[in-house]
């Protein structure tokens, strides 16, 4: 395994996560993060994770003090995220919000609940990738588990290759954690990695439009209160 760096920070390293590996370790069967660290020969903390068919920048801290820093901005939500999805065109709405609360569901999915008692949050945007093919800019304000999954399957446009959710089969879930904003140390981070690998992510017409949203902090996206 040879570990994709995009960034290394006395504090922290910032890499790049396949998609189709397990974070963790599973079933005896050595996990992504662990391997990471056999590879660079470190030690290091988990301070975010991904799920296993989801691909992109994956946030690794150096020491257990570090660790507890960068928890306290995704905590705060100081930590600004980005992700890519491609969906079929059938939307129910093209951009906004959604917003509700969430609960287990069936063969280990969840759902969305009307009530917002502790809702989950998530904005996008959608654009026109290719006949029946709609990008989504998603930027979560909240962290739970198959968030952005639940979203969408809830507006009647599951992920392209997400089974689990009823998206249509195809060469990978096209789900992808594509962008980070913070402040570490008084200083501000902001970076950005397209995705590379799917027939889809790979296609001219997807090349051509990330080039002109590589910097989705910049998008006129509405303020949410914490």
């Amino acid at each position: 395994m040879n570990t994709q760096i995009v960034f290394e920070h006395d504090d922290w390293l910032l890499t790049y996560k396949p998609p189709g590996s397990d974070f963790h370790d599973d079933g005896g069967q050595l996990g992504w993060f662990n391997e990471v660290q056999s590879d660079l020969n470190m030690t290091l903390y988990p301070v975010h994770r991904l799920d296993k068919p989801t691909s992109g920048l994956v946030l690794m801290a150096k020491s257990l003090e570090a660790c507890r820093t960068i928890n306290e901005l995704f905590a705060g939500r100081d930590m600004e995220k980005w992700y890519l999805a491609l969906v079929p065109n059938t939307m129910k709405k093209k951009q906004g919000a959604i917003i509700g609360d969430m609960e287990k569901s069936r063969r280990g999915a969840y759902k969305l609940l009307p009530t917002k008692q502790n809702p989950a949050v998530t904005q996008f945007f959608s654009y026109s990738l290719e006949p029946g093919v709609r990008i989504c800019l998603l930027k979560p304000k909240t962290g739970k588990t198959h968030q952005l999954r639940v979203a969408l399957k809830s507006l009647a446009a599951p992920i392209i290759g997400d089974k689990l959710y009823g998206g249509v089969e195809s060469d990978r879930v096209y789900l992808h954690a594509f962008a980070l904003r913070f402040q570490y140390g008084g200083d501000f981070y902001e970076f950005s990695l397209p995705p590379t690998e799917g027939k889809y992510f790979q296609s001219q017409g997807f090349l051509e439009w990330i080039a002109s949203y590589s910097a989705p902090w910049l998008l006129n996206w509405p303020v949410f209160k914490k």
